[in-house]
């Protein structure tokens, strides 16, 4: 039997990280924020991802990532792709910060 998890990326250890990461360094990690949603718009176009944005942003946001339009983006891509897309996206986004000289250890993920 599957857990009922509280929130949509708590299923995955390192989902939840680079969520926690997005929400706690938002200014820090915007440009690789900027790179997650331009890789997803050279598959499936901007106009997809503006009409999608728009039919999923709150009137009247009020979550953290509602704030920033790239962080807004960006969590709401994640929330809506397949489990094995946002454990990809996960890993791709921990690689992106190491490449960059950021030692990143996840206090989430069990050895």
């Amino acid at each position: 039997m599957n857990p009922i998890y509280k929130r949509w990326y708590d299923h995955d250890p390192l989902l939840l990280e680079v969520v926690e990461l997005l929400k706690n360094y938002q200014e820090e990690l915007k440009s690789q924020a900027e790179l997650f949603l331009i890789k997803i718009e050279e598959k499936v176009s901007k106009e997809a991802i503006e009409k999608f944005y728009e039919l999923v942003k709150p009137v009247n946001g009020n979550r953290w990532y509602d704030y920033d339009p790239i962080i807004s983006r960006t969590v709401e891509l994640l929330r809506v792709v397949p489990p094995d897309v946002q454990r990809a996206c996960a890993e791709h986004f921990i690689n992106a910060l190491k490449e960059m000289g950021v030692e990143y250890e996840s206090p989430n993920l069990k050895k």
